[in-house]
């Protein structure tokens, strides 16, 4: 009877143990509130075979005493801030400026079309603002109104071709812009024509041309 009697107190103490250990986990249970991981501390030191001897200990301090820590603060990492290069694709500039400066200058029909000409002139490798003033110049889209070829053809350098008389049409007026600098770059810049004392006596019959192309740079570099 004597053993019975203390497998029964064992018994009953082993689940005192376990019922008491169980409550103080169920009521220290929230982990994770406003970043900060909770970790009750517990001594353990003290646990014998009694259920008395079971202590919860609530301290806030580091390891001492076999103690577990009970705070570890969790900070979220500051957002990287990411800074675009600064690509810079002619006199300095970036792409954009190169379109906003251009577009200071652009009237009726073509205006705000800055973007559309510099994209494709610095693609080929020609001057965007040369391109620039040959359009005005040919067009003139930058005084009261553009010509007729450029309103019904979208032809903005007069170039030859057909579909609009002896002239080149186009469909848009971005593709239009686009033509005339590829046919800019295909028959002189190309062959070595890179400026515009160069590409004058090819391009027009007019002596004033040159005068006139290079009043338009000066324009429109300084709008």
């Amino acid at each position: 009877m004597k053993k019975e009697k203390k497998i029964a107190y064992t018994t009953i103490v082993v689940a005192i143990i376990m019922i008491s250990i169980g409550m103080i986990m169920e009521r220290n249970s929230s982990l994770f509130m406003d970043n900060t991981i909770i970790i009750q501390k517990i001594d353990i030191k003290n646990i014998t075979t009694s259920a008395n001897n079971i202590i919860g200990n609530e301290k806030t301090t580091g390891l001492q005493d076999n103690t577990l820590p009970t705070k570890i603060k969790m900070n979220a990492a500051p957002a990287a801030v990411i800074i675009p290069p600064r690509i810079e694709v002619y006199g300095g500039m970036t792409l954009e400026e190169v379109a906003n400066q251009i577009n200071k200058s652009l009237k009726n029909d073509i205006a705000g079309k800055g973007l559309t000409i510099a994209s494709k002139s610095i693609e080929l490798g020609v001057d965007p603002f040369v391109a620039s003033a040959i359009i005005l110049h040919e067009t003139g889209c930058g005084q009261n109104h553009c010509s007729s070829i450029a309103r019904n053809c979208y032809n903005f350098g007069g170039q030859k071709g057909s579909g609009c008389g002896a002239y080149q049409r186009y469909n848009s007026i971005d593709e239009g812009l686009e033509g005339m600098i590829s046919n800019l770059h295909r028959n002189y810049y190309s062959k070595g024509l890179v400026t515009v004392e160069t590409i004058g006596p090819k391009y027009a019959e007019s002596s004033e041309w040159v005068s006139k192309i290079n009043w338009y740079v000066n324009k429109i570099k300084g709008a």
